[in-house]
C-alpha cells in the first residue's frame, strides 16, 4: 500500500509526520505528553487553557502553559469567546515555545458551552471568523481551529465553520465527526470530515474513532484528510503512536507492548508526575492513568479499588507489583 505517513505543513511549521495527539483536559499534561513524544507522535496538543485565566494571571494556568523542549513541536490550545481577549492573550504568550496556536471550538462540557465557549461557538460562524481573524493578525505563529460536526443534528455546519476559519486566515482545521449533543457517544461521522476536506484548501485533520493503525488508514482513505488526531484511544496507551506510525508506513501491525513494558511505563509516568507535580497531586492524578493502563489485565476490575486508595509512590509501586505478578489481591 502507499504510505499514508507523511510530513504535514501547518503554516510555516513542518511536522515530521501526520499523527497528532488530541488536546484532552486532565489527560495531555506534561508527563503524559513526554511519553507520547517518545512513541513518535508528529504533533502534541496541550490541555486547553482559558484565555481569561491568562488575562487574570490565574496561578493554576502557569502549569498548563509549561512546555518541555523534548516535546516540541506542540500546539497550545486556547478557549474563550471574546475575539479581543483571545487575540490579546495569544500575543501575550507568543514568546513561549509552542509552534501552533489552536482555538477550541469543540469542547462539549456544559460549563464551557453555557459560557458561549467551546462547541457553542459553532452556533455563530461570524464570531468564529472574527476570533480567528483577530488572532491571526495578533501573532506570527500559525492559528488552527478544532471543531465538531455541528452543535446538534439540526445544525450540522462544520463545512460553513471551516470555510469561515479558512477565510479568516486559519492554517488548518481539525474536525471531530460528532456533534456537541453526542459528546463522545455513537459513531463518529467521517463523511462530514470528507465534506470539509472537499470545501477548504487548508490541511484537514480527521478526529473520531481512530483507535489503531487500521482505523487511521480507513479514516484517511475515506475522508482524504491530511492527518489523524488521536483522542480517547491514547489513554493508558501511549504506544498507539508507534503502532499507527508503523501501520501507516508499512501496513504491518506491531505487537502490543509486553507486560514488562506496561509496568515500566506506569512507573516512569508516576516518576514524571512526582517530578512536575509533587507526590500529593502526582499520585492522585496517576490513579485514573493506572486504571487506563491496566484495563484488560487479570484482576484489573478488583484492583481498581486499590488504585483509588493510592496516596504515595510506594503505594503505587506495591500495587503495580501485585497486579503484574498476578498475586491474589488482599483488599
Amino acid at each position: 500500500m502507499d504510505s499514508k505517513l507523511k510530513k504535514l505543513r501547518i503554516g510555516d511549521v513542518v511536522l515530521e509526520n501526520n499523527i497528532i495527539l488530541a488536546p484532552m483536559a486532565g489527560v495531555t499534561d506534561l508527563p503524559f505528553r513526554l511519553l507520547c513524544k517518545e512513541q513518535g507522535v508528529g504533533l502534541i496538543c496541550m490541555e486547553m487553557v482559558s484565555a481569561k485565566a491568562i488575562m487574570y494571571n490565574n496561578k493554576n494556568t502557569e502549569e498548563l502553559l509549561s512546555i518541555h523542549p523534548e516535546e516540541l513541536p506542540v500546539s497550545l490550545q486556547l478557549f474563550g469567546s471574546d475575539p479581543h481577549i483571545i487575540s490579546e492573550m495569544a500575543k501575550r504568550i507568543e514568546e513561549r515555545p509552542f509552534s501552533i496556536l489552536d482555538i477550541n471550538m469543540g469542547c462539549p462540557v456544559p460549563k464551557i458551552v453555557n459560557n458561549g465557549e467551546g462547541s457553542a461557538l459553532m452556533k455563530n460562524p461570524s464570531l468564529v471568523e472574527k476570533i480567528v481573524s483577530e488572532t491571526v493578525k495578533a501573532i506570527k505563529k500559525p492559528v488552527t481551529v478544532k471543531i465538531r460536526k455541528g452543535f446538534d443534528d439540526a445544525h450540522v455546519n462544520a463545512v460553513e465553520i471551516a470555510k469561515a476559519a479558512e477565510a479568516a486566515g486559519a492554517s488548518a482545521v481539525t474536525v471531530h465527526g460528532r456533534t456537541r449533543e453526542q459528546y463522545y457517544a455513537g459513531k463518529a461521522d467521517w463523511d462530514i470530515i470528507a465534506k470539509v476536506k472537499e470545501n477548504v484548501g487548508i490541511p484537514v485533520i480527521g478526529n473520531g474513532d481512530v483507535e489503531d493503525g487500521e482505523s487511521a488508514v480507513k479514516l484517511m482513505e475515506q475522508t482524504g484528510s491530511d492527518g489523524v488526531m488521536i483522542g480517547r484511544a491514547v489513554r493508558g496507551n501511549p504506544w498507539i503512536f508507534r503502532e499507527i506510525k508503523e501501520y501507516l508506513q508499512t501496513g504491518e501491525r506491531l505487537a502490543a507492548p509486553t507486560a514488562e513494558e506496561v509496568k515500566a511505563t506506569i512507573l516512569r509516568h508516576a516518576e514524571l508526575q512526582l517530578k512536575y507535580k509533587g507526590e500529593y497531586i502526582g499520585i492522585r492524578e496517576m490513579r485514573k492513568h493506572v486504571s487506563w493502563y491496566i484495563t484488560g489485565l487479570p484482576y484489573a476490575a478488583r484492583f481498581r479499588q486499590r488504585v483509588n486508595e493510592m496516596e504515595t509512590f510506594d503505594d503505587l509501586k506495591r500495587g503495580i507489583e501485585v497486579i503484574f505478578n498476578r498475586k491474589e489481591i488482599k483488599l
